[in-house]
């Protein structure tokens, strides 16, 4: 996989990045799963109708006697939606009271269940390995070039240049064993993201990239288009 700068170096622009990644014409499927410790810990009283759902799962799984809540039992992860994962960094992230509110929760849950608080830098790629609990793994499955539309999703097409190339790569596609998955992936995100992702000014501890695994022309285009869609400047290279 290669990172991908996003241009969002704001919890605002971060939040228009997700978006924008959710509505893209070029996704073929999304899969994002997040804790129940993210989704008790956040307040869903502002987005009742997004976070409610999830809250009221979290608090059931957590007071299921058979579940070991510092554990990794996969009951413990919920699939969402990306406006879920939208709200809950908005909730995590947005500077004021109901933010600081949410990660002391967070906190005291951390440190009911002994689970430590990492101490590295948030966004640490190296430290990924270690990361526990992962709070929100967001990730989306992009389209297979041989099913691109010649017509809406013609400027992917076009990207490539010559039309050989493209077909190419395509045929590339079509001809691999395994067919090959088109992945992008949002940075993993722990309990050091959520409680110290931002700062008290909004400002993200380091500017958010998208891993992404596809050809690098394509791969390229659809960030492009996130980042125009996310009204965030075109990026200068890659």
């Amino acid at each position: 996989m290669i990172a991908f700068d996003l241009g969002a170096t704001r919890v605002d622009e971060a939040l228009r990045v997700v978006r924008a990644l959710g509505a893209h014409r070029y996704v073929a499927s999304s899969l994002h799963l997040v804790h129940a410790f993210a989704f008790a810990a956040a307040d869903a009283s502002a987005v009742e109708e997004v976070l409610g759902p999830g809250g009221r799962w979290a608090r059931a799984i957590l007071d299921d006697p058979s579940v070991d809540a510092s554990s990794r039992d996969e009951r413990l992860w919920r699939r969402s939606s990306a406006a879920e994962v939208v709200a809950l960094l908005g909730a995590f992230w947005t500077p004021g009271p109901a933010a600081q509110a949410a990660r002391s929760r967070l906190r005291e849950m951390l440190d009911r269940h002994d689970m430590e608080t990492a101490d590295g830098a948030p966004f640490d790629e190296s430290a990924e390995d270690d990361l526990h609990p992962l709070a929100i793994d967001a990730g989306w499955e992009l389209l297979p070039l041989a099913r691109l539309d010649a017509e809406r999703h013609r400027g992917v097409i076009a990207a490539y240049g010559e039309p050989i190339l493209f077909e190419s790569a395509r045929f590339e596609e079509e001809t691999a064993h395994p067919a090959p998955l088109y992945l992008c992936e949002l940075p993993a995100v722990g309990p050091v993201e959520l409680l110290r992702g931002v700062d008290d000014e909004g400002r993200l501890a380091a500017p958010l990239v998208a891993w992404v695994d596809a050809p690098a022309t394509y791969a390229d285009y659809v960030i492009r288009g996130v980042r125009r869609a996310a009204g965030l400047p075109e990026a200068t290279g890659t």
